[in-house]
């Protein structure tokens, strides 16, 4: 009876091993295999938005060369803005919150932002430069689709009114 329960634990606890394994081998290949776009489009490191539009193979090639480095500056950045978003909420967590220390942080966060947001349109008016003008409409038709997808509304929410109390 013993060995026959010895022999339940070690297969169940075997299942278990595999089971976590696979589960947290899964997720890495998960966040290893997707880059988030500047539009928040998840998507596999090896493809790029603008192949979904009619180009030449030499300006998928020239894109391609240039999106690779760019893709890697916006992530460097985003884990700078994540850094700083985390040593706000260190500040906020304090006994005494240090105000001033607060709004130099929420401003050195909105400058990231602004820095990258500025990096983010450079890099698409390059783009817009290679392609001609029909490339170019479904270009920001494209862009302006994965914005609108990805939370990024694109037009102004309905008035409500004034709030009424109850």
């Amino acid at each position: 009876m013993k060995n026959s329960l010895l022999k339940f634990a070690l297969v169940a606890s075997l299942i278990l091993n595999v089971t976590v394994f696979a589960t947290v081998g899964y997720h890495h290949y998960q966040q290893t295999r997707s880059w988030t776009s500047p539009f928040g489009k998840v998507m596999e490191k090896d493809k790029f938005v603008f192949e979904e539009l009619s180009l030449k193979p030499e300006q998928v090639a020239a894109m391609k060369s240039k999106a690779i480095p760019f893709r890697a500056e916006i992530d460097r950045r985003r884990c700078a803005i994540d850094a700083k978003k985390k040593e706000l909420v260190t500040l906020m967590r304090s006994q005494n919150p240090d105000k001033k220390a607060i709004d130099a942080t929420i401003k050195e966060i909105s400058g990231k932002q602004e820095e990258m947001q500025r990096m983010v349109v450079g890099h698409m008016l390059e783009m817009k430069s290679s392609l001609d003008e029909g490339q170019q409409r479904k270009f920001f038709d494209l862009i302006e689709r994965n914005m609108a997808r990805n939370g990024g509304q694109m037009t102004c929410p309905p008035e409500h009114g004034p709030m009424q109390s109850n």
